[in-house]
């Protein structure tokens, strides 16, 4: 069986058992994870180097197979038979060339069937300022900013445009025009993309990722000066999220973006996907909105008390993890033993039950 044919079959597998994503290890057996479990497929041989080399010719075209020879790495992403696209990145261990797909499904789902709060539906309606979601990999980031995308392009007609490594969720018009680039394809990386939309007429842009000062300045100015953006970064919570882009400045830009941030930030949205005890994975999150306290915490450096606005602010919309987590374990949806593993204040949340 050649290459192709076999990486098809495994493919096919993860979409059968409604997986998350597929691992293609040079030197081990195939492996696939449901429900944020990882489970080797047994009956299949192991991967070899050569097959996953000669799988390149599948995936890569060739100026992609040179820069990931050049790099060692790369992301791309692939349609299967129309049936689901794959976030894919391909790599070096031990001098062996090893592969790692992840599902993005075909459909793109709704908060309600995404078990998220239906207040993020006032932020996909703002006109202009910059929206976060945030959390570890693999939490439902993307997913969760495609579902905030297609409610505008079901509802306005705007100009759309994402800017994403790799171009993961496919839409299409409704009433709005939503235009796709790619890095590296279509532009050369994110903050030239990002800079560029200024020129393109834009309502709302969506940034895949955060990546470096350059790309988040420019993303918190679009948001300060008449569009809506939306973007993700890997942080746990709203507070680590605005030190982080702070601290990702220079100490004598730092008081700057501070003012803008204050300005222009809507909300920052953390999410975590939990195991549940029906089966399958449902999200905990927590939820900060920019008021007036908020905006102050930031311009004064007073951050580390963000979570104590967002603990006292659910008349507002906001929610902490803790309480998302406590609502979980109430409803009979996440064990407990699972909701304090994941909350960041156990006796809290304790305390909550």
């Amino acid at each position: 069986m050649n290459p192709k044919t076999i990486i098809e079959d495994l493919m096919e597998t993860v979409i059968r058992e409604g997986g998350s994503d597929l691992h293609l290890p040079a030197g081990a057996k195939p492996s696939i994870r449901v429900d944020d479990q990882l489970i080797h497929l047994e009956s299949n041989p192991p991967i070899t180097h050569e097959q996953n080399l000669e799988s390149l010719d599948m995936f890569l075209n060739a100026e992609q197979k040179g820069r990931f020879f050049k790099e060692k790495q790369l992301d791309f992403s692939y349609n299967h038979k129309g049936q689901a696209r794959f976030r894919c990145n391909v790599y070096y261990q031990r001098g062996e060339i090893s592969i790692a797909l992840r599902v993005i499904p075909k459909i793109i789902r709704t908060y309600e069937e995404l078990n998220l709060p239906p207040i993020l539906d006032t932020f996909a309606s703002k006109k202009q300022g910059f929206f976060l979601v945030v959390g570890p990999v693999g939490q439902g980031k993307t997913t969760l900013l495609a579902s905030m995308i297609e409610s505008i392009n079901k509802t306005r007609a705007e100009h759309i445009i994402t800017i994403e490594d790799p171009i993961e969720y496919i839409f299409e018009n409704k009433k709005s025009i939503i235009e796709q680039r790619e890095v590296h394809t279509d532009t050369e990386n994110f903050h030239t993309g990002l800079h560029a939309t200024f020129r393109q007429d834009v309502d709302v842009i969506m940034v895949g990722e955060m990546r470096g000062p350059e790309t988040m300045s420019t993303a918190v100015t679009a948001g300060e000066t008449g569009h809506l953006v939306f973007s993700t970064l890997h942080t746990n919570d709203a507070s680590q999220t605005v030190n982080r882009i702070i601290d990702s400045f220079p100490p004598d830009q730092q008081g700057q973006i501070r003012l803008q941030l204050a300005a222009s930030l809507l909300g920052i949205f953390s999410i975590r996907l939990l195991p549940r005890i029906s089966g399958g994975l449902i999200p905990a999150y927590e939820l900060l909105i920019n008021n007036a306290a908020v905006a102050n915490l930031i311009r004064e450096k007073r951050t580390h008390e963000l979570n104590n606005v967002i603990e006292t602010g659910s008349k507002q919309g906001m929610v902490d993890m803790n309480h998302s987590l406590a609502d979980l374990v109430r409803s009979g949806e996440v064990a407990i033993e699972t909701a304090l593993l994941h909350a960041p204040n156990p006796e809290m949340m304790e305390k909550l039950l």
